[in-house]
């Protein structure tokens, strides 16, 4: 007699998602090797993996300015129900700067011991002032909304407009609304109604890019492996085992203690956060992965639609445990070692109070590179420095942004999980 359990099971093993973003990944890095082995002959496969990774990362893009406005504006209409939501604001922020001090720490204590910029036969011609520098006016210059949607145009050497969108002004110019709409009272009521129903609509065809996931995975990394390969690293191997070693010690012992705290399963965390933390790595945009971080802290992790709403685009602004704590803490070290500039312990409260208060300065403009430059300046050290590391800034980068979009659904997490509206339910359930 046959039974048709086998079946069942096998069919919802392959039909779940982290799961199918993981064999895109071991797809992609198949296909990567291919590219790379024969790279003189296959220059056709490394076009067509660029061309589908970068479609697929401007899809995600593609809504988020409507996803934020509307997902904002719901939550504020449903906030009215929920008591402590000024406490959740305040817990949030909180969260940010214990995960980003311990971040920045262990970023130290790292370059510290494998001192990345001592004995280093890297070129000092390399070393070039950045285009973009950080300014600790930058924040304030950053949150005044230049248009309704934060929308800004650049044009390119080629003739070609880039249309760019600054998600902290949205954030900012959707809380206002938000607000004066509940002070109207009734008159409002439709308008929440109609943004309740427009974010049902963009969630749903997010939620159609969404799942492209594994093919847009495949794509990302096996074109990451085609285009950069070992060769890059060079004589800047030691900087990027800093780094890496940094962001290891962050997502291996600083997440897991955070968790724990919160009496938070460690392993069922970073089972449901996989697809977030994948994509992340191989998209290198904490803005391309944040509709997928928001929709996996609320249908996987349990944070409620209304704080995750609020949540999750501030953290994808400001939070970044990989680009704006770990990496210009080891890159600072890295440049003084390389000058022989010595640093004291007065420098290096500073490099954690910048990490710490600084991610917040270069919101809007928020970069790992302009990061740096606001931690080298507040030290005094040469922003030349930021151009010897520019050859492998690809491949750091897909690491910092997977620390990154993992700590900001984390911090989501642990604070619904301590203000007790983590939703049991739907953690069980996954």
């Amino acid at each position: 007699m046959t039974t048709p359990h086998p079946t069942r099971k096998r069919t919802t093993w392959i039909s779940n998602f982290g799961v199918q973003v993981i064999i895109g990944l071991i797809v992609g890095l198949v296909l990567g090797f291919i590219a790379r082995k024969n790279n003189k002959n296959n220059d056709w496969l490394t076009n067509a993996l660029e061309a589908i990774g970068d479609t697929y990362v401007q899809l995600l893009k593609l809504l988020i300015p409507l996803l934020v406005f509307t997902a904002v504006v719901t939550s504020i209409a449903n906030l009215r129900k929920v008591t402590n939501a000024a406490r959740l604001a305040v817990s949030t922020l909180m969260w940010f700067a214990i995960t980003a001090f311990f971040s920045v720490v262990a970023g130290i204590i790292v370059a510290l011991l494998i001192k990345p910029g001592e004995n280093t036969t890297i070129d000092p011609s390399n070393a070039a002032d950045p285009s973009k520098v950080g300014s600790w006016f930058g924040f304030l210059e950053s949150i005044v909304p230049v248009n309704f949607l934060g929308l800004s145009a650049s044009a390119t050497d080629s003739g070609a407009i880039n249309i760019n969108f600054n998600v902290l002004q949205i954030l900012i110019l959707s809380l206002a609304i938000g607000i004066a709409a509940i002070q109207s009272g009734k008159a409002a009521e439709p308008f929440f109604a109609f943004n309740e129903s427009l974010l049902a609509i963009i969630q749903k065809v997010l939620w159609w890019i969404i799942r492209l996931a594994p093919v847009g995975t495949a794509a990302l990394i096996a074109h990451a492996i085609a285009s950069y390969g070992w060769e890059a690293l060079g004589s800047l191997g030691k900087f990027v085992i800093a780094v890496y070693l940094g962001l290891a010690l962050v997502l291996g012992i600083i997440y897991p203690a955070v968790l724990r705290f919160a009496r938070i399963p460690v392993i069922g965390f970073y089972r449901r956060i996989a697809p977030v933390t994948s994509l992340g790595f191989v998209t290198r945009s904490s803005m391309g992965v944040m509709p997928v971080t928001q929709r996996v802290s609320e249908q996987a992790l349990g944070v409620p639609r209304e704080y995750a709403s609020f949540a999750i685009p501030l953290g994808a602004t400001t939070k970044m445990d990989g680009c704006a704590a770990v990496y210009p803490a080891v890159a600072a070290i890295f440049v003084s070692q390389f000058y022989g500039v010595s640093l004291d312990f007065t420098d290096y409260l500073l490099i954690i109070f910048v990490s710490v208060i600084g991610s917040a300065a270069t919101a809007g403009t928020t970069g790992a590179t302009v990061m740096l430059t606001l931690t080298l300046s507040t030290l005094g050290l040469p922003l030349a420095g930021v151009g010897l590391l520019l050859a492998v800034e690809p491949i750091i980068d897909m690491g910092r942004t997977a620390v990154n979009v993992t700590g900001q659904a984390l911090v989501a997490a642990v604070v619904s999980k301590r203000a007790g509206i983590l939703n049991e339910q739907v953690w069980n359930h996954d």
